[in-house]
């Protein structure tokens, strides 16, 4: 009964690279994709800052992702890579329930905003004479600052959940961040009631965004079906597949991962579709965003012929 109180113990992420070679280019390869995903959100967000011809709601809900993927990567990789890097695998009890709580704000904020920026797609070409109104500077902010409110407290009931329960196993994580499944294994209590209310958070704020992507882009793409512009059909065909790309990457893995009974799942299995959702997601949102866009190229260039005529 006394190990069940001792909530002040650290806790052991047991991590995602192995001790070989292998482990040693995984560590290597994720650092670099950190730095491209920060260099990359970055320079969308100071884009879109800098340029007037980017000021529109579109781009003003595409600032907002790269802020929320700038935060959400920097939450899990700096802490994995200083855990490799020093082999001190602990995490300490306050620390984790950090971790958690900005994991799943960001995460949960990320889901509603990747649905909002599809809904501003659908409005965009579906009714474009309606699209000052239905998307204005105030509905984004709108739907923004409803995008951090219901991921913080969708976050906060989870994570205050996680921190009051009793752990009286093993305090090894099988996980590269404080997952708070993952967590729960190591729960001496019983936590169906809870794992039933993961339920219900993946179907709100994964499993309904999503299918409202998939409903907006299917409209988007039959509306182009009927355009005259064979042009504009292949270059809307080519960005609503792309972003769909991206979108599914981030979805599906979440979905596949919390929507899944306990006894089904597996650690190695959790942990590498994890790695989508944390780590590939954030550095191909920036890419995919901006390289398939030619606003965003015209104001790189643009950015890129100041930087080189203030220098001359």
């Amino acid at each position: 009964m006394e190990n069940c109180n001792q909530t002040s113990t650290d806790f052991v992420l047991l991590g995602l690279f192995p001790s070989s070679r292998f482990g040693l280019f995984l560590f290597i390869l994720i650092v670099l994709i950190f730095l491209l995903a920060l260099f990359g959100n970055l320079s969308m967000i100071l884009l879109i800052f800098l340029d007037i011809h980017l000021h529109k709601p579109m781009y003003f809900l595409l600032s907002q992702l790269s802020l929320i993927d700038l935060n959400y990567i920097s939450t899990i990789v700096p802490k994995m890579a200083y855990n490799y890097l020093f082999g001190n695998k602990s995490i300490s009890f306050i620390g984790c329930g950090v971790q958690s709580f900005f994991f799943l704000t960001l995460a949960g904020a990320e889901a509603l905003l990747l649905a909002s920026m599809a809904y501003d797609r659908y409005v965009a070409i579906c009714f474009p004479l309606h699209y000052p109104i239905k998307i204005s500077r105030r509905v984004c902010v709108l739907m923004i600052i409803g995008s951090w409110i219901m991921g913080s407290i969708n976050s906060c009931a989870h994570t205050t959940y996680a921190l009051h329960i009793p752990y009286c196993r093993s305090r090894a994580i099988n996980h590269f961040f404080c997952d708070v499944p993952a967590m729960l294994t190591l729960a001496c209590m019983d936590t169906w009631i809870y794992e039933y209310t993961v339920f219900v958070s993946t179907i709100l704020f994964l499993l309904c965004p999503f299918i409202g992507i998939v409903c907006s882009y299917g409209r988007v793409l039959f509306a182009v079906h009927h355009m005259n512009s064979a042009e504009g059909k292949k270059k809307a065909y080519s960005t609503c597949s792309t972003h769909l790309t991206v979108v599914t990457f981030y979805y599906a893995p979440f979905v596949y991962t919390y929507l899944r009974p306990r006894y089904l799942r597996s650690p190695t299995e959790d942990k590498a579709l994890a790695v989508f959702y944390t780590i590939l997601t954030p550095v191909l949102n920036p890419v995919i965003y901006s390289l398939k866009n030619k606003e965003v190229m015209g104001a790189l260039r643009r950015a890129i012929q100041r930087i080189c005529s203030v220098k001359t």
